[in-house]
């Protein structure tokens, strides 16, 4: 069996895409529109995320949650928290405590809200 080459070249065809939407004015437009979307629909899944925090009864400071931006949030929690999420609630983040956003909506973030209190409730987070 031959090895593969440690590199190769990427496929020309994503180039060709990009190419084509960001030099036909109507469909940048729309990329610009789609993209501003998806940045408002996970801003606002993190204050849904910290609102319902406080709702489920969570003392716990999460500003943190809403001064990040992108698609994961630092949650603060550790190892043994982010386990318990995964575990006992089918709830997958990594062991630092990074959560993906964009698995949240309007149906689960309650729930989401709900095991975070669950695994933090008289615990110490890390809001740094």
């Amino acid at each position: 069996m031959e090895n593969s080459p440690m590199y190769s070249s990427p496929p020309i065809h994503g180039s060709s895409i990009v190419r084509t939407v960001l030099t036909n004015e109507e469909l940048t437009k729309q990329y610009y529109e789609e993209c501003a979307f998806m940045a408002n629909r996970i801003g606002s899944m993190r204050k849904e995320l910290v609102v319902k925090l406080k709702e489920a009864g969570s003392t716990h400071d999460w500003s943190h949650i809403t001064s990040q931006i992108g698609m994961f949030a630092y949650t603060g929690m550790n190892a043994e928290m982010c386990d318990r999420l995964t575990n006992e609630y089918s709830i997958f983040l990594t062991k630092d405590g990074r959560i993906s956003l964009a698995g949240l909506n309007d149906k689960n973030v309650g729930y989401v809200a709900d095991a975070i209190h669950a695994v933090t409730d008289g615990k110490s987070i890390t809001t740094a």
